[in-house]
């Protein structure tokens, strides 16, 4: 029982994580309707400016962290500025092409800069943070993950409900053309929808970095859990991003657990098949019927 409860713990924190990943992802598909395939790499910039910070410039915590989001959230308005804007209203399939090349761009530059190396941060989170839950220990860093992933699931909600950006959000996701009519600056949500994805992935590399350690190889492939994480949650469904992105770290530590833990990569996959084959639009993902 204590081996299940710890297990669960674990695959609890690691699934909140997927979760917000996913939210940003799925923020981009539902303003734009494009997948975006750097997210991975946004991933592991943000464990690398948290990395320069507070290993480089010896920021405190705080400050490195609250720097890692500004700086995220300021390359997530440049991608769509500079890489992105010239191609609206061109096919999608530019812009889906556009961020492979842009994913390829980041992990090459990474590679250059930091290599293939697996940097570690430094340990700065007291042992006095964990908690007990009778004879199963909770480490510090799973209470750090759950504590920041409620803290921004609960800023984004209010973001998304009261404030006029997260409402012309909302209305831009719900039809482009009308927002327009009614005059919604589209091409600003475009950047703010960036914006605020490479700030979710950026703070979701930064916990992945302080639970895994730091390397571009394997917080790039992170970024490929995403999909599975959405299309079990559905792709236009920020509520389903979070419960597909618990579903997926249960079951990936169990898995590793009880099972194999060879398997423990391979199961998000052979749930995403068997997800597209069963119910293709996801848990919560809304329907589309044609009419013709």
């Amino acid at each position: 029982m204590d081996f299940f409860m710890q297990l669960l713990i674990g695959g609890l924190s690691v699934g909140f994580v997927y979760g917000l990943s996913a939210m940003g992802f799925v923020m981009i598909f539902k303003s734009s309707s494009v997948l975006n395939f750097a997210h991975g790499e946004l991933l592991a910039l943000g464990g690398y400016f948290f990395l320069i910070f507070i290993t480089i410039v010896k920021l405190p915590v705080i400050l490195a962290f609250i720097f890692t989001l500004l700086a995220c959230f300021i390359t997530g308005i440049l991608i769509e500025r500079v890489f992105l804007r010239s191609l609206i209203g061109e096919k999608l399939i530019f812009v889906i092409m556009l961020t492979v090349g842009l994913a390829a761009m980041f992990k090459g530059l990474l590679l250059l800069i930091f290599g293939g190396n697996l940097y570690t941060y430094p340990d700065f989170l007291p042992a006095a943070m964990g908690i007990q839950l009778g004879v199963v220990q909770v480490p510090p860093v799973y209470v750090a993950t759950f504590g920041i992933g409620i803290f921004f699931l609960v800023l984004f909600g209010l973001f998304f409900k009261f404030s006029s950006q997260g409402i012309y959000m909302r209305s831009v996701a719900d039809n482009q053309r009308a927002s327009l009519s009614l005059g919604v600056n589209v091409r600003r949500v475009f950047a703010l929808s960036w914006a605020i994805a490479a700030l979710v992935a950026g703070m979701s590399g930064v916990v992945l970095g302080i639970i895994n350690g730091v390397n571009v190889h394997d917080l790039s492939a992170l970024g490929l859990k995403v999909f599975p994480v959405i299309i079990l949650g559905g792709l236009d469904s920020i509520g389903g991003a979070i419960v597909g992105g618990l579903i997926i770290g249960i079951l990936e530590t169990f898995t590793g657990g009880y099972i194999s833990p060879s398997l423990r990569d391979v199961i998000p996959y052979i749930i995403l098949v068997f997800i597209l084959l069963v119910k293709p639009y996801g848990l919560f993902g809304l329907k589309e019927i044609e009419r013709v």
